[in-house]
C-alpha cells in the first residue's frame, strides 16, 4: 500500500526565498523536507504528501508537467509565475507571504488528497482485503475511506446501517488492516443471545457461579484479547448489560460470572446496529452514556438500493464466490442485471445473494434472462422466447396427452362418439376440437390466466401460447 506521508516538499535548490517558505510551514506546525528534482521521482512513486511546492524558478515547465503527470492524485502547489495548468496544481503562492493564503492552499490541498484518495495505487493486499466491500459508487468509496482512516487507531467505532448491508463485513477490514491483524476476531450476536446468559458469555464464568456451570470458562473479551470483538445488533443488549459493557469500555477491566478477580483487557471493541439508537434513548430503551462512548467514529453502510450501479459487481464477485466454493456457476444477460438494479433490495446484499444461490441451483452453468428471475424481480418487460415446433409434433403431443394421461379425460358423448362410425371420422379435426374445447375451458376456471392455464391442462406455458396462436385464440 502506498505510504501516506504528512509531510511538505519544497522541490528547488536552496536559497533564502526557500528557506524562509520552509521556516513559515514549521512554524505552522508543519513539516517540511526541500529536494531537488531528481530526488522527487522516486519519493512520489513510493508515497503520498500532504503538499508539493515546486519552486518554479528552478523547475522548468516541461518538468512540472511531467511531475504533475506521473502523480496525478498528489496535490501540487508553486512558488513562482510559471504558467502551467494541470489539474492537481492547486494554486500559485503569493509573495511576500501570508498566513491567510497558506493555509487556504494547505486546506485546498488536504480536500484534494481526500477526493482523490481512491486513484491512489494499492497494493494486492489491500485489494484483497476490501473484495467484500465491492463497488465503484461513492457510498461505498466513503467508507472504504473511513476504514482506512480509523483502523491505525484504538477508537471504538459503530457501523450503522440496515440489515444485509454487511456490517460485519466492516467490521472484518477494520481488524485485517489494524495492527491487531495478528490477534484474534470474535464476533458476538447480541440479540441472539438470551439475556440471562449474555454477561456469561462476555465475561466468562467461574466454576458452580450458577447451575450448569461445572466448570470455569472465559468470556469473549479473554478471547479477543490483543484482537478485536464484534458485538453485532447492540441495540438489542438490555439496559443491565449495557451498565457493565460501559464499565469495560472505559476501565478496560472485568470480572467473570461468579468472580471476584478483576481482570484487565486490552480489546478493540466495533459495535453494529440497524437500529436507531437516538430514538431508543429518547424511549429509553438505550443508555446515553453508552452510546457516546461506542459512537466515537461512525460509520454508516448505504444501502442496496442507494448504489444501484454496484449490482453488476456484486453479482460478478457473488457467482465467482458461489463458484469457488464448488457449487456450480450461473451467468446473467445484460437486460437480467438491468432489471435486477431496478429492484428495491428491501434484504440489502443478503438478499442478492441468496438469489445467486437459488438461481445456481435452478440453472446450472446457465444464462439467466428476465424471464428466468423470480416474479418480483422482473422489473423490465421482455416478451418469452417461444421455440417454432411443427403441426404434425403438435399432433403427436396432443395424441401423447391423451392417451399417455393418468387421469381420463371427460368428452361430452354428444360432440365426441365413443365408438368408430362405420363413415369414419376426421381424427386432425377431432383432436383440434378437442384441444380447443379443453384450452377454453381451462381459461374460463382460471380466469384467463394462461400460466395457470398451461399448469392445469398439464403443459408448458409455451405450448399452451403456441397452440392458442395455431387455432387463433385469445385469452378473452
Amino acid at each position: 500500500m502506498m505510504q501516506i506521508e504528512q509531510r511538505i516538499l519544497i522541490v528547488g535548490t536552496v536559497s533564502e526565498r526557500v528557506t524562509r517558505l520552509c521556516c513559515i510551514f514549521e512554524f505552522l506546525g508543519e513539516q517540511c523536507d526541500i529536494v531537488s528534482v531528481d530526488a522527487l521521482i522516486p519519493l512520489i512513486e513510493e508515497s503520498r504528501y500532504r503538499a508539493i511546492v515546486l519552486v518554479s524558478d528552478g523547475i522548468t515547465t516541461e518538468s512540472i508537467k511531467n511531475i504533475s503527470t506521473i502523480a496525478p492524485w498528489q496535490p501540487l502547489l508553486l512558488l513562482g509565475t510559471a504558467q502551467v495548468d494541470t489539474s492537481n496544481i492547486l494554486g500559485v503562492i503569493e509573495e511576500p507571504l501570508n498566513y491567510p493564503q497558506l493555509t487556504e492552499l494547505l486546506h485546498f490541498c488536504q480536500v484534494f488528497g481526500q477526493a482523490k484518495k481512491e486513484q491512489v495505487p494499492t497494493s494486492g493486499n489491500q485489494t484483497k482485503l476490501f473484495r467484500s466491500l465491492v463497488g465503484r459508487s461513492q457510498g461505498i468509496a466513503n467508507v472504504r475511506h473511513l476504514i482506512s482512516q480509523v483502523a491505525s487507531s484504538d477508537a471504538t467505532v459503530l457501523v450503522l446501517g440496515q440489515s444485509g448491508t454487511g456490517k460485519e463485513v466492516v467490521a472484518r477490514n477494520i481488524h485485517y488492516i489494524s495492527e491487531r491483524r495478528d490477534g484474534p476476531f470474535i464476533p458476538v450476536n447480541c440479540g441472539a443471545i438470551p439475556p440471562e446468559l449474555l454477561e456469561s458469555e462476555l465475561f466468562g464464568h467461574e466454576k458452580g457461579s450458577f447451575t450448569g456451570a461445572i466448570s470455569s470458562r472465559k468470556g469473549r473479551f479473554e478471547l479477543a484479547e490483543g484482537g478485536t470483538l464484534f458485538l453485532d445488533e447492540i441495540g438489542d443488549m438490555p439496559l443491565q448489560m449495557q451498565v457493565k459493557l460501559l464499565r469495560v469500555l472505559q476501565e478496560r477491566v472485568f470480572e467473570r460470572v461468579g468472580g471476584s478477580k478483576t481482570i484487565q483487557t486490552d480489546v478493540r471493541v466495533v459495535a453494529a446496529t440497524h437500529r436507531d439508537l437516538e430514538t431508543m434513548i429518547a424511549e429509553n430503551e438505550f443508555r446515553e452514556d453508552l452510546y457516546y462512548r461506542l459512537n466515537v467514529f461512525p460509520i454508516e453502510m448505504p444501502a442496496l438500493c442507494e448504489r444501484r450501479d454496484d449490482v453488476p459487481l456484486l453479482l460478478q464477485e457473488l457467482v465467482s464466490r458461489v463458484f469457488n466454493e464448488g457449487r456450480g456457476k450461473v451467468r446473467f444477460t445484460q437486460r437480467a442485471i438491468e432489471s435486477l438494479k431496478e429492484h428495491a433490495w428491501s434484504g440489502n446484499v443478503r438478499e442478492l445473494s441468496n438469489l445467486v444461490e437459488r438461481l445456481t441451483i435452478l440453472y446450472p452453468g446457465g444464462l439467466v434472462d428476465v424471464n428466468d428471475l423470480p416474479q418480483k424481480y422482473r422489473h423490465i418487460d421482455v416478451p418469452e422466447y417461444c421455440v417454432e415446433i411443427s403441426e404434425e409434433q403438435l399432433e403427436r403431443d396432443a395424441l401423447a396427452s391423451i392417451f399417455n394421461d393418468d387421469e381420463p379425460i371427460d368428452i361430452p358423448e354428444s360432440r365426441f362418439p365413443s365408438e368408430l362410425p362405420p363413415e369414419g371420422v376426421n381424427l386432425k379435426d377431432l383432436l383440434a376440437e378437442l384441444e380447443i374445447d379443453m384450452i377454453r375451458q381451462a381459461l374460463e376456471l382460471q380466469d384467463n390466466v394462461v400460466a395457470r392455464a398451461a399448469e392445469m391442462l398439464g403443459i408448458r406455458r409455451t405450448t399452451l401460447v403456441e397452440k392458442m396462436r395455431k387455432y387463433g385464440m385469445s385469452k378473452e
